[in-house]
């Protein structure tokens, strides 16, 4: 039995589509991309994602909340979605080790949540229909009125986000000592990628996403990482400029999910927007260069487009896809400097299937 508030809430689809359920985290409204999650557990990871940045998170699996938060698993240093959508929501937790409720923890981060609703439909609805904006309000319960709410909310399509959730100001991370020197470029770094950076002994500098690319080199890095994001890669001009001077260079890149976009599209390649995007712990990869499959974690709503990637195969190859819809998950640069992955090595949630991507990103580092 779900505990938790009895006081009613919306959800309102672009088209139309409405459901009602009950009141979680903040009493309040808000808009943003549907966006559906299909892990089983992390849920806090997840929150704390910036790829997630200005999106409602519906939560595939039925039971939320019930192991609490832990604040040294998030993955940024607040939450990141706009809203929350689930079917059981649950602030009582059993986990000792966890610092707050579920409960508390969106009412100090001012989340506004639905509980109750049959994600199940939900899910299905946005699978068939396709990726689009919606409104949660436990406030205003008037649907014409949160219709006009709607009306004048902006499409992700042609959004640039990425600028937003960067860091400020670059920062250092990990030991000076260590042997490697990355430049890491922040579109919205997961916590997780720096971990496993400097497990693979990398003193890196994380610097804000409309860094310049002399700035960058004037650090003198051995080589380069290009992080996940939120947003159209095509709506980041700025990023694409210094992309495109760092394959240039003799230097090693490494790009994940947004990162991995902006290197396709500084070679040329087009992107587009997905139907309904790929998020979750359990997306099948197949290796093309190994011919090994690997379970991968991924949240991304944009994706490079294999129609005209053949175009460029004298510089870029495909080096994996996705078994669901065999879109492209790699790619590797011709001139063995460099290669990206549209899904998540890191985890935080998810398998460890690709961290290997880490060790392959040092062994590039060693042929400089």
């Amino acid at each position: 039995m779900q505990a938790g508030s009895d006081r009613k809430a919306i959800l309102l689809l672009e088209d139309g589509t409405v459901f009602e359920g009950r009141a979680a985290g903040k009493i309040g409204t808000a808009t943003g991309e549907i966006a559906f999650s299909t892990g089983m557990t992390g849920y806090q990871e997840v929150f704390t994602d910036p790829s997630f940045y200005g999106q409602l998170l519906v939560a595939t699996n039925v039971h939320i909340g019930n192991y609490g938060i832990r604040y040294p698993e998030s993955e940024s240093g607040s939450i990141k979605i706009n809203g929350f959508i689930c079917r059981n929501f649950t602030p009582s937790y059993s986990r000792q080790m966890a610092d707050d409720s579920i409960q508390e923890y969106f009412e100090k981060e001012n989340l506004v949540a639905i509980s109750g609703i049959d994600t199940r439909s939900l899910v299905k609805h946005i699978r068939e229909k396709g990726a689009m904006n919606g409104i949660i309000s436990s406030e205003i319960l008037d649907v014409a009125q949160l219709k006009s709410t709607l009306a004048i909310v902006p499409s992700m399509d042609g959004l640039e986000l990425a600028s937003i959730v960067s860091t400020k100001e670059p920062y250092d991370y990990g030991s000076p000592e260590a042997k490697y020197r990355v430049a890491v470029l922040d579109f919205g770094i997961k916590e997780n990628i720096l971990r496993c950076l400097a497990q693979r002994d990398c003193f890196m500098r994380v610097f804000p996403a409309k860094t310049n690319f002399a700035e960058l080199e004037q650090w003198n890095p051995d080589g380069y990482f290009l992080s996940n994001g939120p947003g159209d890669p095509a709506a980041m001009d700025y990023a694409l400029e210094t992309v495109r001077e760092i394959v240039k260079t003799n230097k090693k890149v490494f790009g994940i999910c947004l990162g991995h976009q902006l290197i396709g599209l500084s070679v040329g390649i087009n992107t587009y927007k997905l139907h309904h995007g790929h998020r979750g712990i359990n997306h099948p990869v197949k290796n093309l260069i190994t011919g090994r499959c690997e379970i991968t974690s991924q949240n991304h709503g944009f994706g490079l487009d294999a129609k005209n990637i053949e175009q460029f195969k004298d510089v870029v190859e495909i080096s994996h896809v996705n078994l669901n819809d065999n879109t492209i998950e790699g790619i590797r640069l011709k001139n063995g400097n460099g290669f990206s992955v549209q899904y998540h090595p890191e985890a935080a949630p998810g398998p460890h299937d690709a961290r290997y991507l880490f060790d392959d990103f040092i062994e590039l580092l060693n042929k400089n």
